[in-house]
């Protein structure tokens, strides 16, 4: 097959990394990439919310199949435009995006699914938003309705932290995803995530993860985009899981059937974990990241395969074998990060570093200029690894983030935490 993954951050060369193993790849090329990408697969200077361009793209190359990584281009109907054309695709439709582009949309959906989930109210307007944060106190938990890099929600534990956060949306601090608020009761216990592969009728199961919100070590600071992740999520135990799949999964796949939108790809569903039951959190719909990390990491070359069967709508028929392993990662971000950051900075060590089956460095934001790898963007690398324990998987990952020479990076120093 010739394959063409749609991104260019970590989670994009996780899936590279995993796919180009499958001897059913017989070409694979990645839009637009990154430097660590580039190393193991052809990439391509693509427009990928370009619905013509990618259409051209694909075929020009005689792409057989294509992976869509990030949310943005699910939610711009890149994978409509893909299908109506014939190429087979991996990914939801831009109306069955809508349970991560609309936070709004997703409690409508759980409503009518009877999904158990937090309470919430939307809002239009600043004033209104601000009443009601005011009458019912905190903690609780602000969110920008649409699309905001995983950056939009504020889960604020004092009343001028909710505050603040309603003015920063409605002020224009998120563009178009601030235009509509929705705020949610704070729902305590351990939050997790839960990986299911779906073709629109089956549901199967491909994973459990943990990842690091907060910027800084103990869970402090402002919520990123991840600091870093580990697989599986200990928390989540068999009993969760069933839980989880029969009153949120599969209640939402039904509904989301019947309203004619039926959902064909990953569904990463975020719980939080209380009294052995779990509550959704949120939907996103595309691998997280770093999560896509480690879950690829413990995956390999099986992970084509099983992208493929969702895309044909033949999971059914699959089974996921999983090594009795665990997999961490650690993220190396730029300084300043979430906030203002520099780019261009070089980072040096990398060629040292090992690439196997257990250990592995995936670019997230890194580009090559005249032989150097530089900086591109606020996380920029992934170090991760696999151990027949998480303490012996820490322990590589760390050893190798020491190995790095980039003294304008940063990472935690304890990914892991919660399980060890």
């Amino acid at each position: 097959m010739n394959i063409l993954i749609l991104g260019g951050g970590g989670r994009e060369h996780a899936l590279a990394w995993a796919i180009k193993q499958n001897p059913k790849c017989d070409r694979l090329i990645v839009a637009p990439g990154n430097a660590g990408i580039a190393e193991l697969a052809e990439t391509a200077a693509l427009d990928i919310l370009d619905a013509a361009d990618v259409l051209e793209f694909c075929e020009s190359n005689a792409i057989d199949f294509v992976v869509i990584g990030p949310e943005a281009p699910l939610a711009a109907g890149i994978a409509d435009a893909l299908s109506a054309a014939g190429f087979l695709t991996f990914g939801p439709s831009a109306a069955a995006a809508r349970l991560e582009a609309s936070k709004a949309f997703t409690k409508e959906v759980c409503d009518a699914a009877h999904a158990p989930t937090a309470g919430y109210a939307r809002f239009t307007g600043r004033e209104a938003a601000l009443a009601y944060v005011r009458q019912t106190g905190a903690p609780i938990v602000v969110k920008a309705d649409g699309l905001a890099a995983g950056k939009g929600v504020v889960v604020a534990m004092t009343l001028a932290e909710a505050e603040e956060a309603i003015e920063d949306m409605f002020g224009g601090q998120f563009g178009e995803a601030g235009a509509e608020v929705v705020i949610e009761e704070f729902m305590e216990g351990e939050e997790a995530s839960f990986f299911i592969l779906c073709d629109g009728e089956t549901v199967l199961p491909v994973g459990t993860a943990q990842d690091h919100k907060r910027v800084g070590d103990g869970d402090t600071g402002p919520n990123t985009g991840g600091m870093g992740a580990y697989s599986p999520a200990p928390v989540l135990s068999e009993a969760i899981q069933r839980q989880a799949l029969d009153e949120i999964v599969k209640p939402t796949m039904a509904e989301m059937s019947r309203r004619g939108t039926p959902f064909q790809g990953i569904l990463y569903a975020g719980l939080m974990i209380k009294d052995g039951r779990a509550r959704l959190v949120e939907y996103n719909v595309r691998f997280g990241d770093p999560e896509c990390q480690v879950l690829m990491m413990r995956l390999g070359a099986q992970a084509l395969d099983l992208l493929h069967a969702a895309a044909e709508g033949r999971l059914a028929e699959m089974t996921v074998s999983w090594a009795d392993d665990h997999a961490l990662t650690v993220v190396m971000a730029a300084d300043g990060y979430p906030g203002d950051y520099v780019k261009g900075t070089e980072i040096r060590g990398l060629d040292a570093l090992p690439s196997d089956s257990s250990r592995m460095c995936f670019h997230a934001g890194t580009v090559e200029r005249e032989g150097r790898i530089l900086a591109n963007g606020g996380r920029v690398l992934n170090l991760t690894a696999r151990g027949a324990t998480l303490a012996e998987a820490r322990e590589r990952a760390y050893a190798m983030v020491e190995r790095v020479d980039w003294p304008e990076g940063f990472c935690r120093h304890d990914i892991g935490w919660r399980a060890l």
